[in-house]
């Protein structure tokens, strides 16, 4: 019973890390998208910022994985 309680509270947990990390990524692609609309010369360094912030939600959503596990 006790082993059910805490598989059941890290798959929980991992869920939410990854619900986290899609939601995180979801808003870099569309504030990144807006700005370029704004400002299509900057969509060089946008772009760039952009990528580097996707990558890193996407390692904390990794992390919460492997760790609430």
């Amino acid at each position: 019973m006790i082993h059910t309680i805490a598989e059941i509270s890290g798959n929980l947990a991992s869920a939410f890390g990854l619900l986290g990390a899609a939601i995180g990524v979801g808003l870099i692609g569309t504030k990144a998208a807006e700005a370029v609309g704004r400002n299509p010369g900057a969509s060089g360094k946008i772009l760039v910022q952009a990528i580097i912030g996707m990558a890193l939600a996407e390692g904390l959503g990794i992390l919460a994985l492997f760790l609430a596990k």
